[in-house]
């Protein structure tokens, strides 16, 4: 990470749409227009795998760690290719304006997927050469994850360990019989998960043609309900009754004093090394396909991982367990040498963590929003404490934006030291370009700013609250807000400080 530059997070779920929750359609492409215009050339993104039924919406937790989420395939580019007419858009039944209904947006493209993969199979898909490439060079997690999504609606979505023995264990005759009584809604899966990558191919390619990278997020752990512990089970660490023995947490932290137990088996590393990692490798070289730069979530997790016994309620009751960091990292930059891998480090890191990072050389992740407390002067966090190898943030997908944080979380200190460090008094109004600025000037390589930040939106607007379960993932941007920011302000910021 050599090059200075700059850029904005916006998931995917958080563009406009007339069809309650944004997609991979013409309001994506008309964002990448508006970051080329406003001098960024980096779009990050949120993963974009589908979410569990359940889950509160999370994009953290999948269903599999490669294929991707159908709620973000786009009506009106299926029109486009001839799946759908016109007329098959129907009035969407719910508000087109913020935040996102995703049972209602499930739901409408439920039925517009049915009307499109009935009109595909019509057509012999087996002479659709594309659709039969696809098929192949995805077929090492494509069949499974379809066979499993067929499955979990057969079975009314109950835990996939609990499901017929000769299934659960995936003995191949019991599998044979599934695929061949359940055959067409695997291929409708297969077909959903062609044009899901068509359209993420075709929105990648406009924006690498505008000078724009991807940076896109790498979960570090897969949700129980999910293909890869159905089909890879020996990969985790799960009892006879295949399920999780432990689970993943993290201890008390910055956001819940009793830590979080997010319930997500753990890897058996042990026999994962013994594979030379296989499963990892197939997974990162998916995620370096479909992105320019790579954050791994919960770095901290490679190195040393807060094992919770599955029996425990509360995260408090786990314990640090070390993982095979040294040799992981190894294996997997010899397959890929030079990688653009962003740790993401927040929280209390400890040395050997930082000694994994510097050892391979991946930038680390800075957040203003934490750099105004009284330890100001030596704060990591703090701009004159930067390092230029590090991804710079005015705030995260999880942390409140810049202006809810300056008008409900930040003390009086606090904000009497951002005044003092900027050089004058900072007011809500101009908080969020205060520490855009304050970004845009840092040694940092890279600078991400949260649209909701650029836009100077209140705390409403936050993406996420971590440990909570309600009101989150929902934020959504308005089509007149791509047209109304200030994109010529941020163009001159980031020529100002060499960002372009």
């Amino acid at each position: 990470m050599n090059k200075r530059a700059s850029g904005i997070i916006l998931h995917i779920t958080s563009l406009p749409s007339p069809y309650g929750i944004g997609d991979m359609g013409p309001a994506a492409f008309r964002f990448a227009d508006f970051l080329s215009e406003a001098g960024q050339s980096v779009w990050q993104v949120l993963p974009l795998t589908p979410t569990t039924r359940g889950s509160a919406d999370s994009p953290y937790v999948s269903t599999s760690a490669f294929a991707g989420n159908p709620l973000l395939i786009s009506p009106e580019l299926m029109v486009r290719d001839g799946l759908l007419e016109e007329g098959e858009l129907d009035p969407y039944p719910g508000t087109n304006d913020s935040p996102v209904d995703y049972a209602t947006a499930a739901a409408f493209r439920e039925r517009l997927f049915d009307r499109a993969y009935a009109r595909f199979a019509a057509r012999a898909p087996g002479d659709d050469v594309r659709y039969k490439e696809f098929c192949v060079s995805n077929a090492a997690w494509l069949e499974d994850f379809a066979l499993f999504t067929a499955l979990c609606d057969h079975f009314e979505y109950r835990a996939w360990s609990e499901w017929p023995r000769e299934i659960r264990d995936r003995e191949p005759d019991a599998l044979r019989d599934a695929g061949g009584r359940l055959r067409d809604r695997v291929e409708r899966e297969k077909f959903l998960q062609s044009i899901f990558f068509r359209q993420w191919g075709g929105l990648k390619s406009y924006c690498n043609e505008k000078g724009i990278r991807i940076f896109g997020d790498v979960p570090i752990y897969v949700d129980f309900q999910s293909a890869d512990l159905w089909a890879d089970p020996q990969l985790f660490q799960l009892d006879h009754e295949r399920r999780p023995s432990v689970v993943a947490g993290v201890p008390p932290d910055y956001f819940s004093e009793t830590g979080q137990r997010w319930g997500n088996p753990l890897y058996d590393w042990e026999a994962l090394r013994a594979t030379g990692y296989d499963w990892w490798m197939k997974r990162m070289g998916h995620n370096l396909g479909l992105f320019d730069l790579v954050r791994l979530d919960h770095f901290r997790g490679f190195v040393a991982f807060w094992e919770i016994p599955a029996s425990e309620e509360l995260a408090v009751n786990g314990q640090w367990i070390e993982a095979p960091a040294d040799d992981f990292f190894r294996v997997l930059y010899e397959r890929f040498p030079g990688a653009p891998i962003i740790a993401e480090d927040l929280g209390v890191i400890t040395p050997d963590v930082r000694e994994i990072m510097d050892r391979f050389g991946m930038p680390g992740m800075k957040v203003l929003l934490f750099a105004f407390g009284e330890d100001l002067p030596t704060n990591a966090y703090a701009p004159h404490n930067h390092v230029s190898n590090c991804v710079l943030y005015t705030g995260t997908h999880d942390n409140n934006t810049v202006r809810g944080w300056f008008e409900g979380e930040a003390s009086e200190a606090e904000k009497r030291r951002l005044s003092d460090y900027v050089g004058r008094p900072v007011t809500a109004g101009e908080v969020h370009w205060d520490l855009i600025r304050l970004a845009q000037r840092s040694v940092a390589s890279l600078v991400i700013v949260p649209m909701q930040d650029v836009l100077g939106l209140g705390g409403g607007a936050r993406m996420n609250l971590p440990a909570t379960t309600e009101g989150n993932w929902q934020w959504r941007l308005r089509a007149d807000q791509i047209d109304a920011a200030p994109a010529q302000r941020l163009r001159s910021m980031a020529e100002i400080y060499g960002r372009v």
